[in-house]
């Protein structure tokens, strides 16, 4: 399937919704927030909801003939060939502990494939931008990912270990003794490292669409690879487990070691 370029619309638009959303965040981070619990167990704050209300209401104003699939707010016109995808704070738990290292996450897809990510972080002021005919930026400045391409000589992150389960941890317990160093944490902060040619690799599990479509292009337009455990292309229907890596030689490695 041939995939659209970024149009200076989208490009607009995107940098509008990151631009309101960088406020909103700083405004509430480490502040005394009501913490509730969402029925996935997962924690959710003011500051998730009021930031994508914020970000649904300039794409109704701006491109209302988009869909939107949010993670506070949930889905709208996603059968549309253009859906907005939005994560209003990315690692809501390192949000609510202080941890500057949260993101918000904005991407669009076209018919399921994500073509425009923005991976931005508030508190530390650090935006990557990436896109079909957009090569990915640092906070407006060209960046690419290094050129590790074997596991031994690899910096390996994953969120946690805790969420590998079964089957998947024995997976991952393979791959971390091959690489040179593994870490955990950091959320989609590990995703703008990687682009940037700070760290080399990331393998997730039990993502939604809105954890990992914003870093598709962002990680592409920067040279790396980004799949899930099969080596598939992701879409906005994939399962949430994903390798991100530096360059193919690397990704390979690690698609073999966890198989």
């Amino acid at each position: 399937m041939s995939l659209p370029a970024v149009s200076p619309a989208w490009l607009e638009t995107g940098i509008a919704l990151a631009d309101a959303a960088r406020p909103i965040a700083r405004h509430y981070f480490r502040s005394r927030l009501a913490i509730d619990t969402k029925s996935d167990l997962s924690p959710v704050t003011i500051a998730d909801q009021t930031i994508e209300a914020a970000m649904r209401k300039i794409l109704a104003e701006t491109l209302p003939d988009h869909g939107i699939l949010g993670e506070e707010h949930g889905a709208d016109r996603t059968d549309a060939d253009y859906v907005w995808v939005l994560d209003p704070i990315d690692g809501t738990r390192a949000f609510i502990c202080g941890v500057p290292t949260f993101g918000v996450l904005i991407s669009l897809c076209y018919q399921g494939r994500p073509i425009f990510g923005i991976v931005d972080h508030p508190a530390l002021g650090e935006r990557w931008i990436g896109g079909i005919g957009l090569p990915t930026t640092w906070n407006g400045e060209p960046c690419h990912a290094r050129a590790c391409t074997k596991l031994a000589d690899a910096y390996l992150f994953a969120t946690s270990p805790d969420m590998f389960k079964g089957t998947q941890r024995e997976a991952f317990a393979r791959l971390e003794t091959r690489a040179k160093e593994r870490r955990f944490g950091l959320d989609c902060f590990a995703a703008g490292l990687i682009a940037g040619g700070h760290i080399d690799a990331m393998v997730e599990t039990s993502l939604q669409p809105y954890d990992y479509c914003a870093l598709v292009p962002v990680l592409e337009q920067a040279g790396a690879t980004i799949t899930d455990w099969d080596g598939k292309p992701l879409t906005i229907h994939s399962n949430g487990s994903i390798i991100a890596a530096a360059t193919a030689e690397l990704h390979g490695e690690i698609l073999a070691a966890l198989a």
